[in-house]
């Protein structure tokens, strides 16, 4: 836990935007540069930096652990089962045309769902080894 008053108001400051900086590069990934792997490493950047500076005691109790433990299945199971709903449908695995009756429909959604798992699965990681190296006592 970082004591300079400096570096804790400007935290205060950054870490609103590093979170919403994340959601941008989420939900904008299908349209541009940016998708799941980034926005979830974006998004534990806040958090992270929010534990260094404030301690893990305080990001435990914002987010405890058993939120974050289930999210890394959730992510998962979204990826998953985006590509056994093709499966029902009788396409091949993770074909999003399946999603929709219009194929560029379909393939937003898929693309959309799929970087949405990845997401909340690589913040959820990345959350969770993290707390797990800092410990709880700090």
């Amino acid at each position: 836990m970082i004591q300079n008053p400096v570096l804790r108001v400007v935290s205060k400051l950054i870490i609103p935007l590093i979170l919403l900086f994340a959601l941008y590069v989420q939900f904008h990934g299908d349209y541009g540069p940016g998708g799941g792997f980034q926005a979830g490493v974006l998004f534990a950047s806040g958090f992270i930096l929010y534990a260094m500076v404030f301690g893990t005691r305080a990001v435990h109790k914002v987010a405890p652990l058993w939120i974050w433990r289930p999210l890394v299945a959730t992510g998962l199971f979204l990826f998953i089962g985006v590509g056994f709903v093709s499966l029902l449908f009788g396409k091949p695995y993770l074909d999003y045309d399946a999603l929709a009756q219009e194929p560029l429909v379909g393939q937003h959604i898929g693309v959309f769902l799929v970087e949405l798992g990845i997401g909340i699965t690589v913040a959820a990681v990345m959350i969770v080894i993290f707390l797990a190296f800092a410990g709880r006592n700090q």
